[in-house]
């Protein structure tokens, strides 16, 4: 899956991914390959994705995030870490 993490200033993150978890408003939850379409508000939160690195991990301050077609969009009002 493509992830692009994006502030109002700068882009924290674009690149492939195995899995994503979120701090949705109504609790944290995870996003696999080939999930259903999703537009969903993020809460203040740690934001964890899984890269041929190994795992990383930041924290948002509020957003959106966008899933549609193996694409993940997140606009994160602020990243704090």
């Amino acid at each position: 899956m493509h992830l692009e993490i994006i502030t109002p200033d700068k882009k924290i993150f674009e690149g492939e991914v195995s899995e994503a978890t979120f701090p949705g408003a109504d609790g944290s939850f995870q996003l696999l390959k080939n999930h259903a379409a999703l537009v969903s508000a993020l809460q203040k939160g740690a934001l964890t994705y899984t890269t041929a690195e190994g795992r990383q991990s930041l924290v948002v301050d509020g957003g959106v995030v966008e899933v549609n077609d193996n694409k993940i969009i997140v606009l994160a009002e602020k990243v704090i870490g």
